[in-house]
């Protein structure tokens, strides 16, 4: 009676056993689904500072300095970001000697999409020596258009000066462009002022 006794306790001590590990395992399976999905959002490259140039047919087209980018490449919308700032020198065939200039504390590029924004501080000169300030701009690269809801200041190659209250839309070659709600004391011939709806 005895001997039973401890055959049933040993039974039960050792299906106790395989319960707990099969706990624990199913457990240790959930937890390593819910680690790879988070897994995914973190950068799978880092470059410390980037020195980047962008060809195209042999013509340098871009050049980009940032203190440290960041590539998302491993989640549904990849992007690359310069959380620490970015400063890009852009050419133009017409005039490959003069570059235009962006500088920006943030900038995020969507490359599927073509899509670009830039935030704080950003400073625009074109390779005319037009000069926009603004806290941030969009650039969707399809479109070929720019564009801000911010208020923009330009300073113009001949000091003149303009402030769009309500932002700008422009092509992103910046041959034309559209301000809203401006005031200042220039005029020129690509420039088209729209009030905005009240």
């Amino acid at each position: 009676m005895n001997f039973s006794k401890k055959i049933s306790y040993k039974n039960i001590a050792c299906l106790f056993s395989c319960a707990i590990f099969f706990i624990l395992t199913s457990c240790e399976e959930d937890l390593t689904k819910n680690k790879g999905s988070k897994s995914k959002n973190f950068p799978s490259e880092v470059i410390h500072n980037a020195n980047i140039i962008q060809r195209d047919s042999g013509f340098i087209s871009l050049k980009a300095k940032a203190k440290i980018i960041e590539k998302y490449t491993l989640i549904d919308s990849p992007y690359i970001v310069a959380r620490k700032g970015i400063n890009i020198e852009f050419y133009d065939k017409k005039k490959p000697k003069v570059p235009g200039k962006i500088s920006a504390k943030y900038a995020r590029i969507f490359e599927y999409k073509k899509f670009y924004e830039a935030k704080g501080d950003v400073r625009i000169t074109t390779n005319e020596g037009q000069r926009f300030a603004m806290q941030s701009i969009y650039w969707d690269q399809k479109k070929k258009r720019i564009y801000t809801k911010d208020t923009v200041y330009v300073t113009m190659e001949d000091g003149s000066t303009l402030v769009g209250a309500n932002g700008m839309t422009a092509k992103d070659d910046f041959s034309e462009y559209t301000f809203f709600n401006s005031s200042g004391d220039f005029s020129t011939k690509r420039l088209e002022e729209k009030k905005t709806p009240q």
